[in-house]
């Protein structure tokens, strides 16, 4: 594997949350793996704002993994943030969703997102679905997410 870079989850469902977790340690991942509980948060990560403010605890992660049906700001509206302006317009965001709607996976890919794959029913596919993202992530260039962190963000105040 390539280096590792910082994944962020963004999850509201703590029984998905702790299976992506495991499933990443399973996988002998070297990724090391964040996590939020909605899109909400997932801005406030982004923005290094609050809690998430120290950058060597909180790095900016290289790919972030979204549901989409979260309360607060849904992942759909993540995305559309991500994608407005500053360094999070680059950031690979893979859609893990339970819903197969092809109405949700076009409005997925119309916002930005690099990926949609739909929630495994099973452990094991889980964890092999993770291990597939892990490779196909390591094995391309990633952009240069750090040296773009000194253009602006569009945070909520």
């Amino acid at each position: 594997m390539h280096a590792s870079f910082p994944v962020l989850l963004v999850e509201d469902n703590p029984d998905d949350a702790f299976l992506v977790k495991r499933a990443f340690a399973s996988a002998g991942l070297n990724h090391p793996l964040f996590f939020v509980e909605d899109g909400a948060q997932a801005i406030e990560y982004l923005c290094g704002k609050g809690k998430y403010a120290d950058r060597k605890v909180f790095p900016v992660p290289g790919l972030i993994i979204a549901d989409l049906k979260m309360p607060r700001v849904t992942g759909f509206d993540l995305i559309k943030w991500m994608r407005g302006d500053g360094y999070t317009k680059v950031i690979p965001v893979i859609v893990m969703s339970a819903s197969a709607l092809p109405q949700d996976v076009n409005r997925a890919y119309e916002l930005g997102a690099n990926a949609y794959m739909v929630k495994p029913t099973t452990y094991v596919a889980l964890e092999c679905l993770i291990r597939s993202i892990a490779e196909f992530w390591d094995s391309g260039e990633k952009p240069a997410i750090e040296s773009a962190c000194v253009e602006p963000l569009n945070c909520p105040q």
